[in-house]
């Protein structure tokens, strides 16, 4: 493979590659940025292109190798950044055109790790106004479109950090998770993105003029997205580092106790008789993955789950009364008013006593789900009961978007709840529609999610990485351009998974966190 085609690395191995010498960062991070140029016009993932200031800062992580200084997990390798957070001289839009020119004096904790890290931002990708849509399009920036099928949405409100590493534009994304805005824009686009738990990756915007509201605070996070399950571990460890400004940063490590072995799943493929079939069959081959790898799979729904998607729409919606509707109302344009109206009139409206009560049943409802994950560890689920919506679906009539809201419970209520869960891809449904799962697992336990997705990841039928690789035509689908491998059977997924084992042995010698090895699986 041409230096012109490191785009289609991954972050794993670009960060291998540059620290061995074997390219450097400015070549790793060339080819991404010739990546955006080439692709980025049709599909509008990226709106903040920072080709000058990457190309800088690949050449210092050059620079720092060629001297022998200490290298970060991820140096040298391209990434990019939801223009929603501060970083240091760009605008934090948000999506709003009242926003473009607030420009950030300092890097908020996820673009400062990613730094430390030794990441090149190489641009800033698009978000619904306000993030506040499972659609990403908005006044400023324009409609992000999906890589794989132009009808369909790219999700929301990460949709384009799910956009872009779908199509090659950088090997590792940030984004962030109140409402699915990581986890469903990596269903929509056959990406994997990785909701942390409450307090592991530090937060805090700099330029916003108010703390967070209470419910923001204990369900908002940020979160990594990339093509391949070990990317987004690796993400994970750069974005979790300490931050003296965010104080819910929890110093948890990121490896947790072992499970007994065979580690008990719980399998819901279709929670509340309203999936899609193809939805529910992505389940079940998800589920037939762990049990062939040895996992124990039962069929069996979490407690109380269509309650605490309920929990999350009475806590959420009620509170965003307070600030965020009266700034849409004020600043957000017409997709972001009809959009938030439509969540007003779903929602039950609360009084105070209502809100306190409201979280009181959450504190059962997290009770019940942890007896529940200390009997199976693991639960995996729908993300959505339907496959990725057609685009501005939200713009339907009242009928149409109750369906859609309600097609979201699963993706709702993990948090809800302050569990983690990754959204991973296992193929694709007719017409290039992508499908996936999500797995949940409890508190601080992201490595048994991702120990889970890893080996959903390596099943036969999953989908093979794919970058679509010219513009779309003027309707349908993009023409994609598969890798020149064939899907690895399980021989070849577990010699892959002792190759990753061993270059995290070699990488993060020394790294304070350590992670179990995947070929003890």
């Amino acid at each position: 493979m041409t230096t012109s085609e490191l785009w289609r690395w991954s972050a794993v191995d670009l960060a291998d590659a540059i620290r061995l010498g074997t390219i450097s960062s400015v070549e790793a991070v060339r080819s991404c940025l010739d990546r955006i140029a080439a692709v980025n016009p049709a599909v509008n993932a990226v709106v903040d292109v920072l080709a000058d200031e990457a190309l800088t800062a690949a050449r210092d992580a050059d620079a720092a190798r060629a001297g022998g200084r200490e290298l970060g997990l991820l140096h040298g390798v391209p990434v990019t950044v939801k223009v929603n957070v501060d970083q240091r001289g760009r605008a934090t839009t948000n999506g709003v055109v009242a926003f473009r020119d607030v420009i950030a004096t300092e890097d908020s904790p996820p673009v400062a790790n990613f730094r430390k890290a030794g990441a090149v931002i190489v641009g800033r990708t698009n978000t619904p106004a306000f993030s506040h849509r499972w659609f990403t399009n908005n006044d400023l920036h324009g409609a992000t479109l999906n890589p794989w099928n132009r009808e369909r949405t790219p999700g929301g409100s990460s949709g384009g950090a799910a956009a872009a590493v779908a199509s090659g534009m950088g090997a590792l994304a940030h984004g962030n998770d109140f409402g699915g805005s990581i986890r469903y824009p990596a269903y929509a686009c056959g990406v994997v993105g990785l909701r942390p738990t409450p307090g592991r990756v530090p937060t805090f915007n700099p330029s916003a003029k108010a703390e967070r509201p209470i419910v923001a605070q204990m369900m908002a996070v940020q979160g990594p997205l990339a093509r391949r399950v070990a990317d987004v571990r690796l993400g994970l460890a750069a974005l979790a580092a300490a931050d003296a400004r965010d104080p819910l940063w929890v110093p948890a490590p990121l490896t947790g106790a072992p499970i007994e072995r065979p580690i008990n799943v719980a399998m819901v493929p279709d929670p509340f008789g309203t999936a899609d079939p193809a939805v529910s069959a992505a389940v079940r081959a998800a589920g037939s993955a762990l049990s062939q790898a040895g996992w124990k799979v039962t069929e069996i729904a979490p407690p109380r789950l269509r309650e605490a998607a309920d929990i999350w729409h009475k806590l959420v919606t009620n509170e965003e009364k307070r600030g965020l509707v009266p700034a849409i109302r004020a600043y957000g344009d017409d997709k972001s008013r009809r959009n938030i109206d439509a969540h007003l009139r779903y929602a039950p409206s609360l009084d105070a006593d209502g809100i306190l009560t409201a979280f009181e049943t959450r504190l059962s409802l997290i009770r019940d789900w942890q007896l529940f994950l200390s009997r199976y560890p693991v639960l995996i689920m729908p993300v959505s009961d339907q496959l990725p919506f057609l685009d501005d679906l939200d713009m339907a009539d009242d009928a149409t978007v109750t369906r859609l809201l309600d097609s979201q419970r699963c993706l709702l209520a993990t948090p809800a709840l302050g569990f983690p869960s990754v959204s991973v891809p296992t193929g694709l449904a007719e017409s290039n529609i992508p499908v996936g799962v999500q797995v949940v697992a409890g508190r601080f336990r992201e490595d048994l999610c991702l120990d889970a997705a890893e080996v959903i990841e390596a099943q036969p039928c999953g989908l093979w990485r794919v970058h679509p690789s010219t513009p779309p035509p003027a309707s349908g689908t993009f023409p994609c351009a598969r890798n020149a491998v064939s899907r690895p059977d399980r021989s070849a997924a577990k010699t892959a998974c002792r190759r990753v084992a061993a270059f995290r042995a070699s990488f993060l010698a020394g790294c304070r966190h350590r992670w179990p090895s995947a070929a003890a699986r």
